[in-house]
């Protein structure tokens, strides 16, 4: 099954020298799911002061700068996964660095039929 685990933290938590253990920290086990079969994609985002967001209304754009929702906690990264089920994906969540100072939300990934094979 697969999972994505969404990663949310307070962008501003992380000194330097922190922020580059994590991508070292998470590069690896990007590798070490990938030797299991079990990485499908995985990404760091950039700072929430390049978000845009669009909503539609009345069938016109309404496109404002950042994100959507003011919260001290901002969407930092993903990790996609294919696992057994929801405890090695509590497992794998638990290893991901971004966990330490933050949230990681697991869910599902509902898989739609007719779409382009990405994974």
């Amino acid at each position: 099954m697969k999972y994505m685990l969404l990663i949310y933290g307070d962008e501003n938590a992380w000194t330097p020298d922190e922020r580059m253990q994590c991508m070292a920290d998470s590069t690896a086990l990007c590798h070490e799911l990938k030797e299991k079969g079990q990485f499908l994609a995985a990404s760091p985002l950039h700072p929430v002061a390049t978000a845009t967001s669009i909503r539609l209304q009345g069938g016109k754009r309404l496109i404002t700068d950042g994100p959507f929702a003011e919260t001290v906690e901002q969407l930092g990264g993903y990790f996609v996964i294919d696992v057994q089920n929801l405890d090695e994906a509590i497992e794998i969540a638990s290893r991901l660095p971004g966990a330490k100072k933050g949230t990681v939300e697991i869910r599902p990934v509902f898989e739609l039929a007719g779409l382009p094979g990405v994974y």
